[in-house]
């Protein structure tokens, strides 16, 4: 638990790949109306099908160190990836989160993520490890990138 928190602590204090850059495809901005937590993010994704790859996620975010840290580990877990790993990641991160303890999260799967297991136990502070997930997954349907998203939502990814 004790390394748990540390990854938090780190990924909240040194988050990785934050900063906007370009190029990009698709820009959102969303925001926890619960807490006041904001990110706004940028993807950049090349290639169609099963041979896209997230090429950069950049954000810039303010918030709690749960939700920094989230999303910095989503930016760390995600980059250089296939499209279908990385949601299948999202897949498992948000089935840990919303488990309410019951599920502790695989790290072949999620990696750093399972840091956040214990949030699951918390339910208003899974909406602030959610947020820039949900972020990325909203800028992937403004980049058209729709099918990827209904392929997962039909578990036929």
């Amino acid at each position: 638990m004790d390394l748990y928190q540390e990854l938090i602590l780190e990924h909240s204090k040194r988050p990785q790949h934050a900063g906007l850059r370009e190029p990009f495809e698709a820009e959102v901005h969303h925001v926890n109306p619960t807490c006041g937590d904001e990110v706004t993010m940028r993807i950049h994704v090349t290639g169609e099908g099963s041979e896209a790859i997230v090429e950069d996620i950049s954000y810039d975010a303010l918030g709690c160190s749960i939700s920094m840290a989230s999303t910095s580990i989503l930016a760390e877990e995600s980059i250089g990836r296939p499209l279908t790993e990385v949601l299948t990641t999202y897949e498992a991160m948000k089935a840990m989160l919303t488990s309410k303890g019951e599920d502790p999260g695989d790290e072949e799967v999620i990696g750093d993520g399972v840091a956040l297991s214990g949030v699951a136990q918390y339910p208003a502070r899974v909406k602030c490890a959610l947020l820039g997930w949900m972020a990325f997954t909203d800028a992937l349907h403004q980049s058209g990138r729709q099918a990827a998203l209904t392929q997962l939502e039909e578990g036929t990814s």
